[in-house]
């Protein structure tokens, strides 16, 4: 192929041509601070024999990732427990935990009663468009 024919057919393909910085993450937030999970786990291999063994190993990945990684932008929930509707309940019983922690022993807690990280909220990379931004 030639430079030229590459970049026409990457435009008929309306694939647009970026002049970011090398090195410099400025794709998906979320999908990045997933591959950063990813490749930095302490059980990431060198290399992987063969597809096989990388499949493998990514179903245990996401596995564990989805069910028991707490991630803290989530309010320290798993993904799981988020999108199967369990939030408010996660977060009740961590309230009922540190409320009776904190009746058997106030003097731990200096300046307040403790409170559980904060309930995740929706986030969007493109957020959809309400009615009056739609008619604007």
């Amino acid at each position: 192929m030639k430079a030229k024919a590459t970049a026409l057919l990457l435009s008929d393909l309306g694939v647009i041509k970026s002049h970011s910085r090398p090195h410099t993450s400025n794709d998906n937030p979320y999908s990045e601070a997933h591959f950063k999970t990813l490749k930095y786990q302490p059980r990431f291999p060198r290399s992987f024999g063969c597809i096989e063994d990388a499949r493998a190993f990514c179903r245990a990945f996401f596995d564990w990732y989805n069910r028991e990684h707490h991630h803290s932008g989530i309010g320290m929930m798993t993904p799981d427990q988020v999108h199967f509707g369990q939030a408010d309940a996660v977060h009740a019983a961590r309230q009922d935990t540190l409320d009776r922690a904190f009746r058997e022993n106030r003097a731990r807690f200096v300046n307040k009663r403790p409170n559980p990280p904060d309930k995740p909220t929706a986030a969007w990379i493109n957020p959809p468009q309400t009615k009056l931004m739609a008619q604007a």
